[in-house]
């Protein structure tokens, strides 16, 4: 943990992948998590995509990333970039 994320208390972070890198300064994350069904108990991946905040412009899409949640930025908007933590290779 940074200086920062203690000095703000405990927020939600999270990591997956960047699915998009369209917008200006907004990247897509989508993270993967196991779950159990409810009614029949198997492990089912479940996916969940994020808007977040790329000041930089920084992050390219197959980039894993580690996100933080924040204050709301825009409509869908309430995630940013802490770090990149691998890069996709170069095509």
């Amino acid at each position: 943990m940074t200086e920062e994320q203690v000095a703000r208390g405990t927020r939600r972070s999270l990591s997956g992948t960047v699915i998009s890198d369209k917008g200006d300064k907004t990247v897509i994350v989508e993270v993967e998590r196991l779950a159990k069904h409810p009614l029949y108990r198997k492990t089912v991946r479940v996916r969940k995509k994020y808007y977040t905040h790329d000041e930089g412009n920084s992050a390219r899409v197959g980039d894993v990333v580690s996100i933080m949640g924040t204050r709301p930025l825009s409509k869908k908007k309430c995630w940013r970039i802490v770090e990149i933590l691998k890069t996709a290779p170069a095509e």
